[in-house]
């Protein structure tokens, strides 16, 4: 895997420690709720270790909370109709992400679940600071403490998009 403080370094720091732990507490509470701890769940200093959680239901913190952090809930799905009704049956909607080999059917997908921003075989590494970030629901608060402009444009959700055809190369 290389190097750990290198590794560590490039996954940049939390913000601070009451982030770390608010993060740590999410996972630590979802394995005790049942989830398993298929990777990660440790830390030191600020560095979070990237984390998996496996067997995630959810009502499970670690799903049912935006976690900001390092963290992948898993939740396992038969169907597109269910996968679309997982990620739409919760009060947030701050980001979506999409990796698949029809990136067609991944845009039909994306239009099922309300969300502010859809990666579609791409990720968050790629968004730019200069567009209107807020997601929608109750997630994210650009829009509703910004302001008389931001205020209106509360109104309009507005939706970023991101697609490739293949699932991006990453690391780059």
């Amino acid at each position: 895997m290389g190097n750990p403080a290198t590794d560590q370094v490039a996954l940049g720091p939390i913000i601070d420690d009451r982030q770390r732990d608010k993060i740590h507490e999410l996972v630590t509470s979802s394995v005790s709720a049942g989830a398993r701890l298929a990777a990660g769940g440790t830390y030191e200093g600020l560095f979070y270790r990237p984390t998996v959680l496996a067997n995630v239901a959810p009502t499970m913190p670690a799903y049912a909370n935006e976690v900001f952090g390092p963290v992948a809930p898993v939740v396992p799905f038969t169907s597109l109709d269910e996968a679309a009704k997982l990620a739409a049956d919760t009060e947030y909607g701050l980001s979506l992400g999409i990796l698949t080999g029809d990136a067609m059917r991944g845009l039909a997908l994306a239009q099922r679940i309300p969300t502010g921003i859809v990666h579609i075989n791409d990720q968050t590494v790629n968004d730019e600071s200069n567009v209107p970030f807020g997601g929608v629901l109750a997630s994210g608060t650009g829009a509703r403490f910004g302001g008389a402009a931001a205020n209106i444009d509360a109104f309009t959700d507005t939706r970023w998009i991101t697609m490739r055809a293949d699932i991006a190369p990453y690391p780059f």
